[in-house]
């Protein structure tokens, strides 16, 4: 079973009780983090999405650009073609950038450097960016992000592979549902939004996405 934790909810309760003095140890993309690590130099504004949680006296952030520990920043835009992250892995897939240029061997150096971090920092669960070759958990590209009609695919990214490979919990910060219920364990008391939705719930996703995650077995 993979540990995609917005399929897998049971997996929460696997997870121990943190404490201020033994808190989550917690590997996050390094946009989440407010790292100016984006293609362009920027968080992507990603850096205050998740701020409250990750300021939490129970959370120990770890964060990490496995793009930007490859490719460096600012760079050319990274996608999947013929696949998602796990089929990258296998040589069945690979990563171009909008010029077609082969970035597939960087993106796994990343990806491998990412999950050597973790391993270092005993990460416990990892919260990473949705969308994101590198990163995905839940929705990537099927392709060139930059086409002119852009396509997508329930799939993960080339690290949260191998991060999951390992053993390691994920979840994107798109996961709304699990997020709060992830927060209750962070902060006893604390009350998530009754009506929030992970991604495969929201109804886009189920529009224009139907049918089973490859990657949630």
């Amino acid at each position: 079973m993979t540990r995609l934790l917005a399929h897998h909810r049971e997996l929460l309760d696997g997870l121990r009780d943190p404490t201020v003095e033994n808190p989550w140890r917690v590997l996050v993309s390094g946009c989440l983090a407010g790292w100016s690590c984006g293609v362009d130099g920027s968080d992507y504004g990603l850096g205050l999405v998740l701020r409250d949680l990750l300021a939490l006296p129970t959370v120990r952030v770890y964060p990490f650009c496995p793009e930007q520990h490859a490719l460096g920043t600012p760079r050319t835009m990274p996608d999947i073609h013929g696949g998602d992250g796990v089929d990258v892995i296998a040589g069945r897939a690979r990563v171009l950038d909008e010029r077609g240029v082969d970035l597939t061997g960087e993106m796994i150096e990343g990806a491998r450097a990412m999950l050597s971090f973790a391993k270092e920092s005993n990460a416990e669960l990892a919260l990473l960016t949705d969308m994101s070759a590198a990163c995905g958990s839940q929705v990537i590209s099927d392709g060139c992000r930059l086409a002119e009609e852009r396509r997508f695919r329930k799939g993960v990214g080339v690290a949260t592979a191998l991060l999951l490979e390992a053993g390691i919990p994920v979840v994107s910060q798109r996961d709304f549902r699990t997020l709060g219920l992830l927060r209750v364990r962070l902060e006893p008391g604390h009350e998530p939004p009754g009506e929030a939705l992970d991604h495969h719930e929201h109804p886009w996703t189920r529009e224009h996405l139907p049918g089973p995650h490859p990657r949630a077995k």
